[in-house]
């Protein structure tokens, strides 16, 4: 592992961003009927994360220095603390507050969400005699299981592009348009299967992804460069 191995500094903008993300999201929990909009919130988090592990890829990548091991010893650092931690007091809190029968799905919900198929649970049960949302309390989990969903295997497709030498960003934009196609037609068909599989969320990751390649490369120079040649041509 190089010690050169990059890491994106920190940001005010991003952080700040995440801070109005956070609202709209909040707002729904609390007033779900005044802020039914609030989940546009999660869409932010997901452009964010997808720029945030692009660059990293990407730079890491460019300079040789992408290192597997790196990658998700570092998202184990940073996320297994926390989830540790909600799991855990989720799980006391319901051996001393909740029936046999509640405190056995709770466990299925805290299993999901350790596993990351939170998503997958979620939409199984999905349906009229489903219970209410703030009776899920780790329903929160379904965005962080396609997160890591993504990471799982995205960081494999730009490696062996990159070591094949293909255009990342070609793939990037091709697999993005058919994610958000998949979403299209996904609300029209089932809106509840479009809002927790992968397949039609990775779109809003790879806007993300984008924008990271067009800083990790300077791109938007050159495109701005070969614009100005051609308007002068």
């Amino acid at each position: 592992m190089s010690v050169h191995n990059f890491r994106p500094k920190y940001r005010q903008d991003i952080d700040g961003l995440r801070a109005l993300a956070i609202l709209p999201v909040v707002a729904y929990h609390a007033f779900p009927r005044y802020a039914p909009g609030g989940f546009i919130g999660v869409d932010i988090f997901f452009v964010i994360s997808g720029y945030l592990i692009s660059l990293i890829a990407f730079k890491n990548l460019a300079n040789n220095n992408f290192s597997f091991t790196e990658f998700y010893a570092r998202r184990i650092k940073r996320l297994f603390p926390a989830l540790i931690v909600v799991t855990s007091t989720c799980y006391m809190f319901g051996y001393f507050a909740l029936l046999p029968d509640e405190f056995m799905q709770l466990g299925k919900h805290i299993a999901a969400g350790m596993g990351f198929v939170e998503n997958f649970v979620l939409r199984k049960e999905a349906g009229y005699f489903d219970v209410a949302t703030e009776l899920k309390p780790l329903m929160h989990l379904w965005s962080l299981a396609i997160e890591e969903q993504f990471y799982l295997i995205y960081p494999f497709l730009i490696w062996l592009l990159w070591k094949a030498r293909l255009n990342a960003l070609t793939f990037v934009i091709l697999l993005g348009c058919i994610s958000f196609w998949l979403s299209y037609k996904g609300i029209h068909k089932n809106a509840i299967k479009a809002f927790f599989v992968p397949q039609t969320r990775f779109w809003e990751l790879m806007i993300g992804s984008i924008l990271a390649y067009f800083h990790a490369f300077d791109a938007h120079k050159k495109i701005h460069s070969f614009m100005l040649v051609y308007s002068i041509g």
